[in-house]
């Protein structure tokens, strides 16, 4: 359990938060939500010790391991991503550095009979129970089952990190978090740099895993998936849901119904008081009267609702200009960044109105490809746009090609033509940009203000053909949504580039997947391409493994094997059971005093050090049982 204690912090003058309180419970799986900018990743800063409030405090009970993933990450190492992944298990590599300078002075020790050569032995016993107590066996097989879940192959194994991008870095680091088994683990946009497959891979491994989590997303299917409690940030307070995101979104519609109807009651209730005042402060014999109303209105806390929540992007797509048939055409299209094979002789057709997606891993091609139907990466063989195409593109990094020192008018207004020149200052509201925030220069924008702005320059031009890749980063749900709604309603050919599954879900009716160098078509949205692709993850895969290795080796089992096993099966089911009415018993005696420290008064109170040691104590024990438990289920299990 973590404690969150009257957390207040200032940003630029303003409360960012203001006396927050809440706990982490040991299985949360805790989703943070609100506007950009309300402090979601701050507040993950600060209970990972890298940011300290300006009051309030984070109590961390001894022990407690935290594994922060934040949302940018700068990595230099000399190491393989194998040897940097391997880093998660330091405390074992210790163990096991040590284990092997005991064995080689036990093996060179010539007086057995001496007490430093029974504390040797005594040492290499310790050592060796510890190892297999934590798993050393199974090292390299749980970095390998996590590197390739998070899309890493094995020839990636021996290569540099340093060879890696950025986004592959974040994922060497993430990881090293999930392999570190951490009982608290915070997670800032950790889809950003995965796609579809790894991400569902995640979705799996955080459902299994038994500590708590608490992350930010803009990914409504894995929060929903990941999720059994949402925790919004507005206006420097918190609202604490015990459900996930989409189940919040109905409270939370819910209790802005009650508040809105309670301001408007309350709004009555001062008109009333009001008029009541200023009928009877000019009378002597009623002033007094009218004085205690005016006190009881200022004390009066003004019930306030969150007028910026529910500013969004908002816009639609000019008329398209009627296009061929034909959108594109592609021929036996090839690509290779030097030995390295991208897209081998491809070929496909893109007809008009069609609304397709590109999905695969990433490194697969699909942002190479669109730069290739675009016209800005050579390639072999013939892509063709149809007649009267008229493209409008997207980049991935589309930000990054904006004039840093223009401001956010003068951008707008240097590619506007026409009519849309004396639209600017409209189409620029519909994106956020209102009063003095169009005069700020592009190099002081954030992640999200510059991708609203490179939207708002698509819609300068009408477009019959409209290339996306990856439009949704750095926007939050409200804004994602509102601009799916405007592709939905968009009339003309859509290709887009995304993992993101409730973005694509209704919005394509086709599906390009992209493996191994050549693409494969699939009718219908993304779900139903999921359906049919059945991907399945790993811990599926391991299942059915055992299944088949149970079955080959039960054949083999003979009659006395079988009475051994099955005696050996029942010994261990005694000593399984005894461990978990002992853990049990702990966890409940745990409890107890874990409310009791969360009282109010208990940290001025005499017994508060007693009732910290026994904890504490408690705790240990409670550690070494569930270590007890853990080898006896998996030495169970190897016989099952």
């Amino acid at each position: 359990m973590i404690f969150i204690r009257d957390l207040s912090v200032q940003f630029g003058g303003m409360d960012l938060f203001a006396d927050v309180t809440f706990m982490i419970q040991d299985n949360d799986r805790i989703g943070l939500t609100g506007k950009n900018g309300a402090g979601k990743s701050t507040l993950l800063k600060i209970i990972a010790g890298q940011v300290q409030p300006e009051a309030g405090e984070v109590q961390i009970p001894a022990g407690q391991t935290i594994g922060y993933l934040p949302q940018d990450l700068n990595t230099e190492n000399d190491n393989t991503v194998f040897e940097e992944a391997k880093k998660a298990f330091d405390h074992i590599l210790e163990i096991d550095k040590r284990l092997h300078e005991v064995m080689d002075l036990v093996t060179h020790a010539t007086d057995h009979a001496s007490k430093e050569y029974h504390d040797l032995l005594n040492e290499l016993h310790d050592l060796s129970m510890r190892h297999a107590l934590l798993g050393a066996d199974k090292m390299e097989s749980e970095i390998e089952k996590v590197l390739i879940g998070l899309g890493f192959k094995r020839t990636d194994f021996s290569r540099k990190t340093a060879e890696f991008s950025g986004g592959w870095q974040m994922r060497i680091e993430l990881a090293k978090i999930l392999l570190r088994k951490p009982n608290l683990i915070l997670l800032d946009e950790p889809t950003n740099h995965l796609d579809i497959e790894s991400i569902q891979w995640l979705e799996s491994f955080l459902k299994q895993n038994d500590g708590a989590i608490v992350l930010v997303s803009h990914d409504r299917a894995f929060l929903d998936a990941v999720t059994n409690r949402t925790i919004e940030i507005v206006k420097g307070k918190i609202f604490d849901y015990k459900a996930s995101y989409s189940r919040y979104v109905e409270l939370r519609k819910e209790r802005n119904e009650i508040l809105l109807s309670a301001q408007r009651n309350q709004q009555k209730e001062i008109e009333h008081t009001k008029e009541l005042i200023d009928k009877f402060r000019a009378k002597a014999s009623k002033a007094k009267f009218a004085q205690s109303l005016m006190k009881q209105l200022d004390r009066t806390e003004i019930i306030e609702l969150d007028d910026d929540d529910n500013s969004a992007i908002y816009f639609r797509f000019p008329p398209v200009p009627r296009s061929g048939v034909i959108a594109v055409e592609a021929e036996h299209v090839s690509k290779s960044y030097g030995d390295k094979k991208i897209l081998s002789d491809i070929s496909f057709q893109v007809e008009r109105g069609e609304r397709i997606a590109f999905v695969g891993k990433n490194g697969e091609g699909k942002t190479t490809l669109t730069k290739m139907i675009v016209g800005d990466e050579t390639y072999e063989g013939k892509i063709k746009l149809g007649h009267n195409v008229a493209l409008g593109y997207y980049a991935q990094h589309q930000a990054e090609k904006l004039d840093s020192e223009a401001t956010v008018f003068e951008v707008i207004d240097k590619a506007a033509t026409g009519d849309m020149r004396t639209k600017v200052r409209n189409l620029l509201g519909s994106f956020l940009f209102r009063g003095d925030a169009i005069y700020k220069k592009v190099k002081v924008l954030s992640g999200g203000e510059k991708s609203r702005l490179s939207l708002a320059h698509l819609l300068l031009e009408p477009t019959n053909l409209l290339v996306l890749d990856e439009p949704t980063n750095h926007l939050d749900i409200r804004s994602k949504d509102v601009l799916k709604e405007a592709l939905m309603n968009y009339e003309g050919t859509l290709i887009v580039v995304s993992h993101d599954r409730d973005f694509l879900q209704g919005l394509t009716n086709k599906v390009y997947e992209f493996r191994g160098g050549h693409i494969k078509e699939y009718i219908g949205d993304v779900y139903e391409f999921l359906r049919k692709r059945d991907i399945t993850n790993l811990n599926e895969l391991e299942r059915k493994t055992a299944q088949v290795k149970s079955a080959e080796n039960s054949k083999q089992n003979e009659w006395e094997e079988k009475k051994q096993k099955e005696k050996d099966l029942k010994r261990l089911s005694n000593q399984i059971s005894k461990a978990e009415k002992n853990i049990a018993e702990m966890e409940t005696a745990l409890t107890v005093l874990e409310h009791r420290l969360a009282e109010p008064q208990a940290v001025n109170s005499k017994d508060y050090s007693t009732i910290t040691t026994q904890y504490q104590e408690l705790k240990r024990k409670l550690d070494k049982e569930i270590a007890t438990w853990s080898a006896l289920i998996e030495e169970k299990g190897k016989l099952e």
